[in-house]
């Protein structure tokens, strides 16, 4: 049984000229951003700030993840020319700071990590005052894959965490809750780069599953947490067990600050890349 969704989470049909312009833009540099193939909340909010999260290496995953909107199906070749585009986009919408993530990509012997430095290097090249923030996928734990972010050097690794262990191999089938962990891990002890993860509430986990969630998070070094309420995107994804109470967020803040993290966003509308910038103290 679907169960109505509250208020606090809905949001309203926003269409300015500005989110006309942010479309435009990526439509011209023929661009994805994961705000439409996710069906984010936030889409609107973020394109009249003149912002998206960019979406790279196509629009088709590798992996079947039961939460997620975007597609399964054979991917598409990488497009050379993405990285240049990705960078004259973030330079017309004049952003102070950007944000790449990208489908999975087990297909490539790298999993896309070059393709995510190129973008880096692009981006730094043309907007040198921009700070980068990327969301990757695991590479399924390759360590060679991880050097060459390190190498590339952005602003903030994100790699989501996205559920807790007791529900991870429902909802990610094809991934590995203790991989997650080790490439977080990796990163942070490798790199003075901020690390950052975020998971989905309402999946069937209990409180002391995200606090332990939380604890694993931070014994990896992981710097930045975000947690935000699952929506159900279509009928054939999984099911929401719990919408979360506004009291309950508050509750879970408090944690997150008793665990130890510094910088979190926590809330019903909160995303990997909400609000991104204001979490990591940019201007």
């Amino acid at each position: 049984m679907q169960r109505r969704l509250p208020d606090y989470l809905k949001r309203p049909i926003i269409d300015t000229d500005k989110t006309r312009t942010v479309r435009k833009i990526l439509k011209t540099k023929c661009l994805n951003t994961v705000c439409e193939n996710a069906r984010c909340p936030n889409k609107n909010e973020c394109y009249t700030k003149n912002t998206a999260t960019f979406l790279i290496m196509g629009n088709n995953c590798t992996r079947n993840c039961r939460y997620c909107n975007i597609s399964c199906a054979r991917p598409e070749p990488l497009d050379f020319n993405e990285p240049k585009h990705i960078a004259e986009a973030v330079k017309d919408l004049g952003l102070k700071y950007a944000v790449i993530t990208s489908v999975t990509r087990d297909d490539l012997k790298d999993g896309g990590a070059e393709h995510f430095a190129n973008c880096i290097y692009e981006i730094r090249e043309m907007s040198p005052e921009v700070k980068i923030e990327i969301l990757t996928p695991d590479f399924k734990g390759n360590k060679e894959a991880l050097d060459i972010i390190i190498k590339a050097h952005p602003d903030v690794f994100n790699h989501n965490i996205e559920t807790v262990k007791e529900v991870f191999k429902t909802a990610r089938p094809q991934g590995n809750y203790e991989v997650s962990l080790e490439v977080l891990k990796y990163i942070k002890e490798n790199s003075d780069i901020l690390t950052k993860s975020g998971l989905m509430i309402g999946l069937g986990e209990t409180f002391e599953q995200i606090e332990s969630t939380m604890n694993d998070l931070k014994n990896v070094g992981c710097d930045i947490l975000t947690i935000g309420q699952y929506i159900q995107p279509s009928k054939e994804h999984l099911e929401v067990s719990k919408y979360y109470s506004l009291e309950e967020y508050e509750d879970l803040k408090a944690l997150a600050k008793q665990t130890g993290f510094k910088s979190f966003q926590i809330g019903p509308l909160v995303r990997s890349s909400y609000r991104a910038s204001d979490i990591v103290n940019v201007s």
